[in-house]
């Protein structure tokens, strides 16, 4: 050591670690994207983390066809009906694989321009005898049908019919192992629901909701959803939504059976029923809750503490997949919330989503895991727990490195309790659960009381008629 002679001033860690910023609770939506519509299209099987509507159309491309482009509808719900962001969107539609060819033949000019009620691929457009550009141009209409305007200056510009073929991305041949995925053998690419575990690496955000509408209703994708909600990138948690198969459970009163066929039981699932409607669209519930319960984080200081029932749905209505409506009684619903599935109600207030309990109800009936809102604090916990004391991993093992990371962790729960967030909580290194053994290994563990408030489901008011008052105000 150089020899001191005078003042100096040197600087050492902060003792209190400080939070890290989280997303509150993450949409994840692995579908189907109307991608061959998109300016500027991303790649597929990759997660795209979209803040705005526009951003999300240039990258994935937007359709009216919600039925056939599971996405698309989430593009509507998440980003224009509810307007909420950030959403992270994976594609795994893939134009070169999921598409078909059609052969040349004529279609009428009406007005110089011919539409083509078909998923087109621009690029594959051939059209007998023109040269695009010179005689023709293509452009997507608002139904992502293609239009084939004829150029005035064109030699051609009077033709009442023109010999057309093309290819057109057919997402009938999206299957649910393209949903469910892998990992490629020859590159070690995600592909599925497997990019997942991609999300936080390559975009430093943590998933919170997972959804695949249009595919949920398969118990094996269900199945792998409530696994992977269960351990993303390996540390974190998350839950996933799962839409009942209106088009076997037609009835409420059929649901539950279909619920215990497909073992749609676990605390990382959320399952609802039936489908929404507004106007002529119809959209999954499942998206709906997800964007629901996205909103509702974002106003209660992005803390998912509050139940995202009894909130507005914006909605019109409820029908099955076939666009038969659903009428849906006070008592119809609470049946549903009593088999753990969500639902929607119009009973005061408009349509209003309602429920509050996740799959795994009434088999389990831990609080952490039946309800959905506390479960969702648990998974924010989880999250921010692991990103706020990652940096202390592989730090010198010491009494003054736990008490420093106790401190911390108290401070930020003590202030989610003075706000209302948590009833109560508690952070504690205990010497019983710390032996030698384990000190030696480098292995220490904390323990935490974690108390997130309850929904407040039923409120009962008892009514009685005071006859001594009735006396006494007639004296």
């Amino acid at each position: 050591m150089a020899y001191k002679h005078g003042m100096y001033v040197s600087e050492q860690k902060t003792a209190i670690t400080p939070p890290a910023v989280t997303e509150g609770y993450l949409p994840v939506i692995v579908g189907v994207a109307p991608i061959h519509l998109a300016s500027d299209p991303a790649p597929v099987n990759t997660p795209v983390l979209c803040q705005n509507y526009g951003e999300a159309v240039e990258q994935l491309g937007y359709t009216p066809n919600f039925k056939n482009y599971g996405i698309a509808e989430a593009i509507y719900t998440f980003l224009a009906l509810f307007a909420v962001a950030p959403v992270v969107f994976i594609n795994v539609l893939d134009p070169t694989k999921h598409k078909k060819s059609v052969g040349a033949k004529s279609y009428p000019v009406v007005g110089k321009t011919v539409t083509i009620a078909d998923d087109v691929i621009k690029d594959s457009v051939k059209i007998s005898g023109l040269v695009a550009g010179t005689d023709y141009t293509l452009a997507y209409d608002d139904n992502g049908y293609l239009a084939v305007s004829i150029n005035p200056s064109s030699a051609h510009a009077s033709d009442s019919e023109l010999s057309i073929s093309y290819d057109a991305v057919d997402p009938s041949k999206v299957t649910k192992q393209d949903i469910i995925g892998d990992i490629d053998v020859e590159t070690g690419k995600a592909k599925g629901l497997e990019v997942i575990n991609d999300i936080y690496s390559k975009l430093g955000v943590v998933s919170g909701q997972i959804g695949t509408p249009g595919f949920s209703k398969d118990s094996e994708v269900a199945a792998i959803m409530a696994s992977k909600a269960a351990n993303v990138s390996g540390v974190f948690r998350a839950y996933s939504a799962v839409d009942v198969d209106t088009t076997e459970a037609k009835k409420y009163s059929q649901v539950n059976d279909w619920k215990n066929k497909n073992n749609i039981v676990s605390e990382n699932q959320a399952v609802v029923w039936p489908m929404g409607k507004l106007g002529d669209k119809k959209l999954h519930l499942s998206t709906v809750l997800m964007a629901r319960q996205a909103l509702t984080t974002y106003n209660n200081d992005d803390i998912p503490y509050k139940s995202p029932s009894n909130e507005d749905a914006k909605i019109d209505g409820l029908c099955l997949e076939d666009g038969t409506e659903v009428d849906m009684m006070l008592d119809t619903a609470n049946y549903l919330n009593g088999l753990g599935v969500i639902t929607c109600l119009n009973f005061i207030g408009g349509w209003r989503t309602w429920g509050n309990r996740m799959a795994c109800y009434p088999a389990n009936t831990d609080p952490k895991d039946a309800f959905l809102c506390v479960r969702a604090m648990f998974n924010w916990d989880h999250q921010l727990t692991i990103r706020i004391y990652w940096q202390d991993v592989d730090e010198p093992l010491s009494k003054r490195a736990i008490q420093s990371i106790v401190d911390s962790e108290n401070i930020r729960l003590n202030g989610l309790v003075a706000s209302g967030v948590l009833i109560a909580d508690k952070c504690e290194y205990r010497d019983s659960d710390n032996p030698t053994t384990s000190i030696i290994d480098g292995l220490s563990k904390l323990y935490k009381t974690y108390v997130p408030p309850v929904p407040n489901r039923a409120i009962d008011f008892v009514q009685e008629f005071d006859a001594d008052a009735y006396k006494a105000a007639m004296a």
